[in-house]
């Protein structure tokens, strides 16, 4: 058992956090921005709900993140009454927020400069995936801190990987949102093309999915899609937030991505659809306007 913090307890964090503590045993402060959530999650796991996050990480072996951007993340860091203001040396803060290399980068040597050890640990497989304790867990940092770490994170992981140094972990989540964009637009896409031939997209997909063209996305989403369901899911707002880290980083890196540009305004269509929080699939609808 390790003193642990995590910070942020949304969507994806709450469960996590949950996972930490009747898993992994561990005892557990959680600092949300809206307290009564805090207070909510502390209730219902049996932990304690503090109102900073540096109240969170103080005394901490582990202090756990999960919040929108690459601001939250620096104002839960290194802001006014942020972790890193009581981060004891040695300690090790994990984050898990979707956010750029370039702030991992930052925060890694804001966390090595006070003794202790950052890892950026973007997860992928969404609120299902955080509810079930089965997220794929992407990190970047040195070998050592996430050798520690690892048995921590592995309460709410089927899949841990280190990536690399400080920002691989972010890097490795961005070509994630690269392959899951052009795979949802090619979904989209082979469903709105079956309806107009007339053909059942059931028994379409049934077939198809058991050669090259399957995928999780086809498995999982094929149905809620065919229903004009979206749902279910990562929405279009975070996918479109996620995919401008993307854009940002290949005009830093010189990286070509006009398929990922495209689908990222076809996501811009669907917010103007007023589809802001409906699932990426909502391509499809995009199509069947």
């Amino acid at each position: 058992m390790a003193k642990v913090a995590f910070i942020g307890l949304g969507v994806m964090g709450y469960p996590m956090a949950g996972h930490l503590k009747v898993r992994g045993g561990h005892e557990l402060k959680v600092y949300n921005r809206t307290f009564a959530k805090a207070e909510k999650w502390a209730a219902e796991f049996g932990g304690r709900a503090v109102r900073t996050p540096a109240e969170a990480a103080d005394g901490a072996d582990f202090v756990f993140a999960c919040v929108g951007n690459d601001d939250d993340l620096r104002s839960v860091t290194t802001g006014k009454d942020g972790a890193f203001e009581t981060l004891k040396a040695d300690a090790i803060f994990i984050d898990n927020t979707t956010a750029s290399a370039e702030v991992a980068r930052e925060l890694y040597e804001a966390a090595k400069a006070r003794g202790a050890h950052f890892v950026d640990a973007p997860v992928s497989g969404g609120q299902a995936g955080a509810e079930n304790g089965v997220l794929t867990v992407m990190c970047g940092g040195d070998e050592a801190a996430f050798e520690r770490a690892r048995p921590v994170i592995d309460a709410f992981a089927r899949m841990v990987g280190l990536m690399g140094p400080a920002g691989s972990g972010q890097i490795t989540k961005m070509i994630n949102q690269i392959c899951i964009a052009g795979l949802v637009q090619g979904l989209a896409e082979g469903i709105h093309f079956g309806k107009k031939a007339g053909l059942d997209i059931e028994k379409v997909v049934d077939v198809i999915s058991k050669g090259a063209a399957g995928s999780w996305q086809m498995e999982n989403r094929h149905k809620t899609m065919n229903a004009g369901k979206y749902d279910f899911g990562f929405a279009v707002d975070w996918m479109r937030k996620d995919l401008d880290i993307v854009l940002t980083e290949a005009r830093r890196n010189g990286a070509k991505l006009p398929v990922t540009a495209l689908v990222d305004q076809f996501y811009g269509d669907v917010q103007e659809m007023g589809g802001n929080r409906w699932d990426t699939s909502s391509l499809l609808a995009r199509l069947e306007k």
